[in-house]
């Protein structure tokens, strides 16, 4: 028992964190009714409501956001980018800037120990084949670059890049790097324009369009080096 509990370490501990919070959620109406109006908040992406909820929380309101971030990878529903600009909206630039890298930073170390624990086969069938296949070969082909990529575009699904990287046991160090290296630029870009929502949205365009434009011309570089050696 002891090795299956060393085994699945982080399995069980995000199962414990979960039951944890369904049993708040069951008998402390307090806590419910305010993760009612948060989640509904969330799906509508109302900013200002969020906002205005997290605010009331002051210091353990950041705490909310982290936690929030590092649920958004199971719950796909949430844009990723939402509980950023909240931060920004609620803490000012700097603050936000660091509940965003340290939420991600927490999500995608969990998703790789999680994806590292249950392994790619389990992962290709929770996925699907079709999903996978797609995401394990630009892990595989361009690992660093890859996570950066998906990590630096706010419109691309990277959720399952922690699990993909951990399942097909990629460096740890390597897949944290590229992780951090996409992100920073990305919260501080959102931080920065998130008092104007339309220059928000402007800059998250040009940053997506031109990491996946810089992404599609070292690809192109790669196969015409690659087709010259064959």
């Amino acid at each position: 028992m002891q090795n299956l509990l060393k085994k699945y370490s982080a399995v069980f501990i995000s199962l414990l964190v979960f039951g944890i919070l369904g049993l708040c959620y069951a008998f402390i109406p307090s806590f419910k009714s305010v993760t009612q109006d948060l989640w509904a908040a969330l799906l509508a992406g109302n900013t200002q409501e969020v906002q205005k909820i997290i605010s009331g929380f002051g210091f353990w309101g950041a705490l909310i956001l982290v936690l929030i971030i590092v649920l958004q990878m199971f719950l796909i529903v949430v844009p990723s980018w939402l509980p950023m600009v909240v931060a920004a909206l609620a803490y000012g630039f700097f603050e936000a800037v660091a509940i965003s890298v340290s939420g991600v930073f927490i999500a995608s170390s969990l998703g790789y120990v999680l994806g590292l624990q249950i392994g790619h086969h389990n992962i290709k069938r929770i996925s699907g084949k079709k999903n996978y296949k797609k995401l394990s070969f630009w892990v595989k082909e361009y690992g660093f670059l890859s996570v950066l990529l998906f990590r630096i575009s706010p419109f691309l699904s990277n959720d399952a890049i922690s699990f993909i990287a951990g399942g097909m046991k990629m460096n740890f160090f390597k897949f944290i790097g590229a992780t951090l290296a996409g992100i920073i630029p990305l919260s501080v870009a959102i931080a920065y324009f998130s008092s104007s929502i339309n220059q928000l949205k402007e800059s998250l365009y040009y940053i997506g369009g031109a990491g996946i434009l810089l992404y599609g011309i070292f690809i192109w570089l790669d196969y015409r080096k690659r087709k010259s050696k064959a």
